[in-house]
């Protein structure tokens, strides 16, 4: 693709000053989507004032724009760049939860880089995989495929035919599992809290991890000026006892907690909150 070859062409901060630009004018002319994230930001936040809601989703336009012109830049990434680039906290956690060989279930969202997140984790030496629907673009998700296996990062495609063998797969070698929760998807769900309100959350990933005596951990990415900052929370064993849903529950708290530290890196356009019929 032309674009991700001029992406690879940039020096890391051209394509997030591209990428911010770029954020700016989707913020001024995406109304539908503005109106969206503006709604949700209300339901998320109703005792911040309207100059403040305003101001996160402006900023949350202009952090999608780098991330996606960080993506377009990522195939450079090494490890030596990674050092100079990126913080990492509770390496320690990550490290333990791996050294238990249960295999690893990383519970995230879509907060911050998490393509960079992903990338950073095999860059350090991990086994790591990911759980992602194939985007409708096939070039586009090709070059994000190769993007992740030059990071030695494995993509499973959601809701393939072969996605449950090779999830039990990856935990059975002890291998890092990434799943994103925070969205409404189709797939098997429950109500769990998020914001003060029910939402619909998946809860495969759950189940996959008591199933497979996995270990649960959470793990996020955050912009911190011209840094990504990585921190990985204590890890959770679990037991064939485990409710997938209390499990689903608490690392959905998690998740909500770091969009409160961090609220424009969150993508507020999702229809969160909308009920699905079982």
């Amino acid at each position: 693709m032309a674009s991700s070859a001029a992406g690879r062409s940039l020096s890391l901060a051209r394509a997030r000053s591209l990428g911010r630009a770029t954020g700016r004018l989707a913020h001024s002319t995406l109304q539908r989507e503005r109106d969206k994230a503006l709604r949700n930001l209300t339901i998320a936040f109703p005792d911040l004032d309207e100059v403040r809601r305003r101001v996160i989703l402006r900023e949350m336009f202009i952090h999608l724009g780098q991330s996606l012109f960080e993506i377009a830049w990522m195939p450079n990434l090494d490890r030596a760049m990674l050092d100079q680039t990126t913080v990492v906290d509770g390496l320690d956690n990550l490290q333990r939860a791996v050294d238990l060989n249960k295999g690893v279930v990383l519970f995230t969202g879509h907060c911050g880089n998490w393509e960079w997140m992903a990338a950073a984790i095999g860059l350090l030496g991990f086994r790591m995989n990911v759980i992602a629907r194939e985007l409708y673009d096939s070039r586009l998700n090709q070059f994000i495929v190769d993007s992740r296996g030059r990071h030695q990062v494995t993509t499973i495609g959601r809701g393939s035919t072969s996605s449950a063998k090779a999830m039990l797969q990856t935990l059975r070698a002890g291998e890092v599992l990434g799943v994103l929760i925070d969205q409404n998807i189709k797939a098997e769900s429950a109500e769990v809290p998020f914001f003060g309100r029910p939402a619909s959350t998946p809860i495969g990933p759950a189940r996959l991890a008591i199933r497979a005596g996995a270990t649960a951990i959470a793990g996020f990415i955050e912009r911190d000026g011209e840094s990504q900052r990585i921190r990985f929370q204590e890890p959770i064993e679990t037991t064939r006892n485990d409710d997938a849903i209390e499990l689903t529950a608490r690392l959905t708290h998690a998740i909500e907690e770091q969009i409160r530290r961090v609220p424009s890196q969150w993508v507020w356009m999702h229809d969160r909150w909308r009920s699905r019929k079982p």
